[in-house]
């Protein structure tokens, strides 16, 4: 098995680095499995890119201004590096603003062993108010069971912690070029399609507490109405079922 990390990312030179670090400690622990990582620069217009690829990420740019666009860029450009291999790939995607743990393709390639075509996981919050985050924590994890020890299988989809097959990838007709929602639409697809998904809580990332974030109605929207809500505003219920690719 080889395996390709690819992140997405506008203007992130601030945080890109971390990013990048932490993928290359991930993918020491899965050695001697090959581990190519990219960064899809889209529309970026800072350093970016530079920083990127001083840590260690080879850097496809692009000017899709879709993080749709970028991931599905960042995956051709993986696949191309890795198409020599021989070997079947395990796709691992995260965000910029994001660092993952050590264990984090460890785990993924775990499940893959185990038969199973996707792996969803799960964020925490990181640099934000200890409000904030308690707001954002009541409801995220209001799923999670409570002192039984039980894994929980967990109901979120998260760009910035998901695993799947080359293959299931594929076959499901990637990520559309979407400007947010790439994410829940495309594992709304490997479902229709019966893949076999993990659901787990073993290997959460860590993801930046921002209320200004770079795609419309993601994370930090979610905060930015969380923070109101703790000024007295009524906050919506968290969408629980994915969207669906606009025809």
């Amino acid at each position: 098995m080889a395996v390709a990390v690819v992140v997405p990312a506008h203007n992130e030179e601030h945080r890109i680095g971390a990013c990048v670090r932490s993928v290359r400690r991930a993918a020491a622990q899965v050695a001697p499995l090959p581990v190519v990582t990219v960064v899809a620069a889209d529309a970026c217009t800072d350093a970016t890119a530079i920083v990127a690829a001083r840590a260690g990420a080879r850097v496809v740019r692009l000017e899709g201004r879709s993080v749709g666009a970028a991931r599905a860029a960042g995956i051709a450009h993986a696949l191309h590096l890795l198409a020599g291999s021989g070997r079947p790939v395990w796709l691992a995607m995260t965000d910029a603003d994001t660092t993952v743990p050590d264990t984090w393709l460890t785990d993924q390639i775990d499940w893959a062993r185990q038969g199973y075509d996707v792996v969803l996981g799960t964020v925490r919050l990181t640099g934000g108010s200890r409000r904030l985050t308690a707001l954002h924590d009541a409801r995220y994890f209001r799923t999670r069971p409570a002192g039984t020890g039980e894994p929980w299988s967990h109901p979120h989809v998260h760009g910035a912690n998901l695993g799947l097959s080359a293959t299931s990838y594929l076959r499901a007709g990637g990520f559309a070029a979407m400007p947010t929602g790439e994410d829940r639409d495309l594992v709304f697809r490997l479902v229709a399609q019966g893949r076999r998904i993990a659901r787990t809580d073993r290997h959460p990332v860590r993801t930046a507490a921002r209320v200004r974030g770079r795609a419309p109605d993601g994370l930090a929207d979610l905060l930015a109405t969380l923070r109101s809500a703790a000024w007295g505003v009524q906050v919506p219920a968290l969408r629980s079922a994915p969207r669906r690719r606009a025809r």
